[in-house]
């Protein structure tokens, strides 16, 4: 009989007969007890009351019975702390039991015990077992180390364990060895300022080795380990790509995937002249391929897996593009995939292939499927310029099939074939104007009308056309609305005489019959040019307009870098980075605890030094400014601050402050705007935000997040947008920002990565902050020490700039930087230059010391600075020029 026997009793007074069964003195009557007690737990009853009679259960050599106790006691623990005490001998003596898998069951259910009171009695036995001659107890035990630290994380690193599992990684055992990345990489994930993974040639020449013979989830730990690690050349990377490139053949999808992202991501240091970049380019391509014959499910995952390689490295699967071919009977999310990939991967050698397949799907059963496809077509004209006229006639002849909505997907997407190729299909208007009666869909519509007003001079009833669609104007959607009033104003301007009527009429239904204010603002503003001056009309809305790119789906390089770290994870479904947490990485560290780029002030005073003066001649102190109270920001309001007008010169006293800059604009975040600059003012930084709604509906829920960057930057704050943003409402925020957050080092230096997300949606962006933001105020160091540190750096880390068009005296120039925290130390003159000796400390601990040369009456001046951190100087000498020159 099965176990399914345990499940069918609900009888009352049930508890009474299991106490008496385990407590019994037969064996046989207890295990059945205890099987009782768990199908009783399993469908939810409470059973907690049994705790101590279950517990007696343990003392017992039956390995099965054994496992069902320890079952319960996870369950229960945590209900019945004090009672769980009574386990704890029981531990004890099973992590000393002659046989390994009893060993290994102590240690596991321990790892599994979340009660405070009991980890303490469990460091022992756990020590133990890390160190136990049996390796399937040394990898359990690896595992329970990352649980325990997730419950007390001060107790494992008090007792060692993490260095324990640091040796592990060096253990016979590639099981044991994949348990220990696997634990470390999980607690480095909790705590990303814990650099755990310090990942080494040596370390990494044992995690390869390991690679060949650990299970299939074990060599996933191992490869996503390995993708952290940055080779310190171009061998080296190689080497690593040669002994992970035979995972690609595994059975499992999750390990190819896994290999794919070491490979993709080492590539990046190997030459492409190099025979081996060829080759690996060849042999990434088949298990890419073999990836789209699993089930449906897999398909998809590894199709939006594919769709960011293709955009990172088309040639790899260029000579692919069979394999993504719609069958008939793939889901309709994979097709639609698939479609997204051929367009990718369309070039003039397999254009007409390409096409040919399009027209086909154009004529599915599937009403989105035939969308897309059409809308596809549209795409291969603007990506491939030999193919446009081939395109056009495909979309004609889809047009003479008359089916409704593939006439209205071909519209749209010839109105943006115009956009790019100007001048040269035009002939095509004809037979789109004899499907007008027929077009339903907004987008359609504004197409249309689109077309129409842009080349009304060539439409002999232009005028007609837009009448008809003006009969039912209220009842249009605002997109249709919107066109139809630009495109009656485009046809007045280029058929003055003939329309006067007609674009009165648009213009007061648009203004004083229209309750959206989108709508009403651009009818008032026509009204106003046309009114005014006709010729400034002209030159605006007649403007030639830009050429359209097939590129605007890609998305931007630095977050596809970003995305490709993250191959083989939900990251790379969603085509989205993880921001719960920062993920993993080598080169996290804790900001204070070590310099980012080496060199603290202790580590640059040279003691054994005599404090010679440079040069030989006697510093004089400049007069000492006192640091100033208030820091000023830049004063400006209405369109000139919008179009970034305004000069950006902040009042007398403080740190400069750049114009506010657009960051996110409004067509790349749904209608969020956000604009802003970075200041600095009595020692704290702050990001300050505008935030314009150009959207038609309110937004809420305002949220932000950084990624780690090279200064810890990070907000200090919430992101309080205290009311609800309405359409066209701006709000102005200040969001106050700390320099203790996660430390990774950003190419360039200065980049910050944000996350902004409100009730819309999750929008990205990257900016560049000026590095004098970072410049403290206790930046002034001693003439002696300047001296000693001057002569310590190397020579090679001296960099020498010229800042030009500065035509200010050295005072002007001593006291400008002073408000931006650049301190003179000493200042004197040599053969008629005034030499100006300066210092400034990073938000880090970076020193960078600087020699200013000034020749009264030239303006350019030269700029020579040392520094530790070489890195650093060029966006230093950015700083001066930024200061000086606003």
């Amino acid at each position: 009989m099965t176990d399914s026997k345990y499940f069918t009793t609900t009888k009352k007074g049930e508890i009474f007969e299991l106490k008496a069964e385990l407590n019994s003195d037969k064996k046989e009557k207890k295990k059945e007890a205890v099987k009782k007690v768990i199908a009783s737990m399993t469908v939810g009853k409470d059973v907690s009351a049994l705790f101590p009679d279950v517990v007696n259960c343990m003392q017992t050599d039956n390995l099965e019975l054994k496992k069902l106790v320890y079952l319960y006691l996870m369950n229960y623990a945590k209900s019945q702390p004090d009672m769980a005490i009574m386990a704890v001998n029981t531990f004890v003596k099973d992590c000393e039991d002659p046989n390994p898998l009893i060993r290994a069951l102590a240690v596991r259910t321990m790892g599994c015990i979340r009660v405070d009171k009991i980890t303490e009695y469990l460091c022992e036995p756990l020590r133990k077992c890390l160190k136990d001659e049996d390796p399937y107890v040394r990898k359990t035990a690896a595992v329970c180390v990352a649980k325990l630290h997730d419950i007390n994380a001060q107790l494992v690193e008090d007792q060692g364990f993490l260095d324990t599992l640091k040796d592990l990684i060096s253990d016979s055992n590639p099981m044991v060895v994949a348990n220990a990345v696997a634990a470390l990489s999980e607690i480095a994930e909790s705590h990303p300022s814990s650099n755990l993974l310090d990942l080494n040639p040596q370390s990494i020449n044992k995690l390869l080795t390991a690679l060949n013979e650990c299970t299939e989830w074990g060599q996933i730990f191992i490869l996503d380990c390995l993708a952290n690690y940055t080779p310190k050349d171009d061998r080296e990377a190689q080497s690593i790509c040669e002994r992970v490139t035979p995972r690609l053949s595994h059975a499992n999808s999750a390990v190819v995937l896994s290999a794919v992202k070491v490979l993709m991501k080492f590539m990046e240091m190997l030459s492409k002249d190099l025979d081996y970049y060829g080759t690996l380019l060849k042999k990434l391509a088949p298990p890419l391929v073999t990836l789209l014959s699993a089930e449906p499910e897999l398909q998809y995952v590894a199709l939006r897996n594919i769709n960011l390689i293709v955009q990172k490295r088309p040639e790899i699967l260029k000579h692919e593009m069979k394999v993504f071919f719609v069958k008939y009977n793939d889901p309709i999310y994979v097709k639609l995939e698939k479609l997204d990939i051929m367009i990718r991967l369309a070039s003039q050698a397999n254009i007409a292939q390409v096409l040919a397949e399009l027209k086909e799907y154009a004529t599915e059963v599937d009403v989105d499927f035939v969308r897309k496809a059409v809308r596809a077509i549209g795409r291969c004209a603007i990506k491939v310029e030999q193919s446009a006229e081939r395109c056009v006639s495909t979309l004609l002849d889809l047009i003479q099939t008359k089916v409704n909505y593939v006439v209205q997907e071909a519209i749209v997407v010839i109105k943006d074939i115009f956009r790019k190729y100007p001048n040269k299909y035009e002939s095509v208007i004809a037979t789109l104007c004899e499907n007008l009666d027929s077009l339903d869909e907004p987008e359609a519509r504004a197409a249309m009308i689109w077309i129409v007003g842009e080349y009304a001079e060539r439409i002999d009833n232009a005028d007609e056309l837009l009448e008809s669609f003006l009969e039912g104007f209220h009842d249009e959607s605002t997109q249709v609305q919107l066109q139809l009033l630009t495109g009656i104003v485009k046809l007045f301007l280029k058929k003055p005489t003939e329309t006067q009527e007609l674009v009165q009429q648009v213009l007061s239904l648009a203004t004083q019959d229209s309750d959206n204010p989108d709508l009403r603002d651009r009818g008032y503003i026509y009204w106003r040019l046309l009114s005014t001056d006709p010729v400034a009309a002209k030159e605006v809305v007649l403007a030639e307009k830009p050429l359209i790119s097939e590129e605007t789906d890609l998305i931007e390089p630095t977050l596809l870098d970003e995305l490709i770290c993250y191959i083989g994870t939900l990251a790379s479904v969603y085509h989205k980075p993880p921001m719960s947490g920062p993920p993993l990485t080598t080169s996290s560290v804790q900001m204070g605890a070590v310099d980012l780029l080496g060199g603290g002030l202790d580590s640059l005073v040279c003691h054994g030094c005599p404090l010679d003066d440079i040069g030989g001649t006697n510093f004089v102190a400049p007069p000492t400014a006192a640091v100033p109270a208030s820091l000023g920001a830049p004063i400006g309001s209405g369109l000139s601050d919008l179009f970034d007008l305004t000069s950006g010169v902040g009042t007398l006293s403080g740190s400069y402050v750049a114009p506010k800059a657009v960051w996110l604009p409004a067509m790349k975040a749904k209608g969020l705007e956000i604009s802003g600059t970075f200041t600095r003012q009595v020692g704290s930084i702050s990001m300050d935000l505008q935030l314009t709604n150009k959207a038609l509906q309110v937004m809420t829920d305002f949220a932000i997040q950084f990624n780690r960057n090279s200064f810890g930057l990070a907000p200090a704050a919430p992101l309080q947008v205290h009311a609800p943003l309405s359409p066209n409402q701006t709000v102005e925020i200040s969001l106050p920002l700390s320099t203790v957050g996660s430390v990774m080092k950003m190419e360039p230096l200065n980049n910050l990565q944000v996350a902004v997300k409100n009730n819309i949606d999750v929008f990205y962006f990257s900016t560049l902050y000026p590095l004098h933001i970072l410049f403290v105020e206790d930046g002034k160091m001693d003439r002696q020490m300047f001296l000693a540190t001057w002569k310590d750096i190397p020579n090679e880390n001296e960099a020498q700039f010229q800042i030009r068009d500065c035509p200010l005296n050295a005072e002007a120039v001593s006291s400008k930087l002073q408000s931006s925290n650049i301190f003179t130390v000493a200042k004197r003159n040599v053969e008629g230059q005034d030499m100006l000796y300066q210092s400034l400390k990073l938000t880090n601990g970076i020193w960078v010391l600087a020699e200013l040369r000034i020749q009264p009456g030239n303006p350019s001046c030269t700029l020579s600075l040392k520094c530790r951190a070489p890195e650093v100087s060029q966006h230093v000498y950015q700083a001066y020029e930024t200061i000086l020159k606003n």
